[in-house]
């Protein structure tokens, strides 16, 4: 790096307002923006108005009624590939057992307090502040060769409607930037500023199993949904101790949890249904149309469906995977402007699989907060100081990958 390069990072450096940090998280966890249970609209007009404050070009597009997305570019750049930050404006709802009312944002000390804060409202807000001290570049000289823009999805939580409106209109992106191409993205979600490089995917299955109702006291005149799903499961089991078998040195493996189960219509009467709500973790490259009919396969190769008894397995969900080459740009940038941050990957799943692999931008995760011991808490929190860290390693990052060394 240059000393005339260095001088400019450093005042770009000084420019990110640890106050606007702040008052931007507070405001956003203030809209509660719960999912299940509520919109993403308030929050994301917020989220606007502070992004068309700092001068940024703000389109807002409805994913679907009330769930709007949002795209904001900085005014700055030239016409090279540009460096997209990717977050979400929905949360978990809050639960039980919070010390105060988790959509009034409090402090205690460094800490911000409010659902939302860490996962992902806080990331969110450094990534408007990174945005906010880059568009100062050339006030100090220095240029940077493409746009940065901030892509605030919703659903993330659940169904991942946002992002999936997002990759399935990618001229959104473009006509905000007039660049078709993106060095990386960087997701703001809770990493503790360890850099992720590849992330499982998700998927959910519901499985309905049908039997045949008889009187209970002569059982063998019907046929047993829950006997039926109960072998289910132990196919599901043994299908998880193949996947262990092999685990991947980044991400491990993918696992299975059968998390809901319901049937049976009295005690009286042999079930004539169950269902299964199941969770299948994926690894990058799983197709869960091939994970369903290799399922289907095993249960029909375990004997289950009989005369009497049928399964079908359908997918309702999915999040791919992805995982960026050790050896990227994107994954040495991310890691130095974090300041040599380790490099790892993640057992949860994000909205940035789809922009790995349906629009082929290199992704990693890069944010403040921890998944584990802050997200979806009581009294979720992260500190401010966490905050402006993320904001400079995002300043960091934009400019070793979009100027000249």
């Amino acid at each position: 790096m240059t000393a005339r390069r260095d001088d400019a990072l450093a005042a770009l450096l000084e420019a990110v307002d640890a106050a606007a940090i702040d008052t931007l998280t507070c405001a956003l966890i203030a809209e509660p923006s719960v999912n299940p249970g509520g919109t993403e609209e308030s929050a994301v007009a917020v989220l606007a108005d502070a992004c068309r404050a700092a001068g940024f070009a703000v389109d807002v597009v409805e994913a679907a009624p009330g769930r709007p997305n949002l795209v904001a570019t900085a005014p700055i750049g030239g016409t090279g590939p540009g460096l997209m930050f990717l977050g979400h404006s929905d949360v978990v709802p809050a639960g039980p057992d919070w010390s105060a009312d988790p959509f009034v944002p409090r402090r205690d000390g460094d800490l911000i307090i409010g659902r939302g804060a860490s996962d992902m409202k806080g990331g969110i807000a450094a990534a408007v502040a990174a945005m906010s001290a880059l568009a100062r570049a050339s006030e100090f000289g220095l240029e940077l060769s493409g746009p940065v823009q901030l892509v605030v999805t919703v659903d993330e939580e659940e169904h991942g409607a946002g992002v999936r409106h997002l990759v399935a209109n990618p001229d959104l992106l473009h006509r905000m930037t007039g660049v078709e191409e993106f060095a990386g993205c960087i997701v703001a979600e809770p990493t503790r500023m360890e850099v992720v490089r590849g992330c499982r995917g998700a998927s959910y299955f519901e499985i309905e199993v049908t039997g045949r109702a008889a009187h209970s006291g002569r059982p063998s005149d019907g046929v047993s949904a829950i006997d039926a799903a109960a072998r289910v499961i132990e196919v599901i089991r043994a299908d998880q101790v193949r996947l262990a078998a092999a685990p991947d040195p980044l991400l491990g493996f993918g696992t299975w949890n059968v998390g809901t189960i319901e049937g049976g219509q009295g005690i009286s009467v042999v079930a004539p249904s169950c269902s299964l709500g199941v969770d299948r973790r994926l690894m990058p490259g799983e197709d869960v149309h091939e994970i369903r009919d290799r399922l289907l396969a095993d249960i029909h190769a375990a004997g289950i469906v009989v005369d009497g008894i049928d399964v079908r397995v359908t997918p309702t969900m999915f999040l791919p995977g992805f995982a960026t080459d050790v050896g990227h740009p994107l994954v040495s940038a991310a890691s130095k402007a974090a300041l040599d941050a380790p490099v790892g990957g993640w057992t949860a799943a994000c909205d940035g699989g789809f922009i790995s692999t349906s629009l082929g931008v290199p992704t990693v995760v890069l944010g403040p907060g921890d998944i584990n011991t802050q997200a979806h808490q009581p009294d979720e929190s992260v500190g401010l100081s966490e905050l402006v860290f993320a904001a400079q390693s995002y300043v960091r990052a934009a400019v070793d990958l979009l100027t000249d060394s």
